[in-house]
């Protein structure tokens, strides 16, 4: 892979780890208890801990991938 494509692919790995990230918070907002809220307190815990779950395992595998992409593009060598 060329070392600038492989750059762009790592900063586009990191731009979507934040914009997972971004998605966590807004749920959390878009879940919070109010008047008109439908779910409880333990189905609101359950569906915060589920969605955050997969989405902080999502971030966690883009981290890893972007990483190793900005190596690649500094010509680091990575072990399989």
């Amino acid at each position: 892979m060329p070392p600038r494509i492989a750059r762009l692919a790592g900063l586009g790995a990191f731009a979507v780890s934040a914009v997972l990230l971004l998605l966590i918070v807004l749920f959390i907002v878009w879940t919070w208890p109010h008047n008109s809220s439908g779910l409880d307190g333990t189905e609101r815990f359950l569906s915060w801990l589920g969605v955050a779950g997969v989405l902080l395992a999502l971030v966690g595998v883009h981290i890893v991938i972007g990483r190793r992409l900005l190596a690649v593009a500094r010509g680091t060598p990575q072990p399989l």
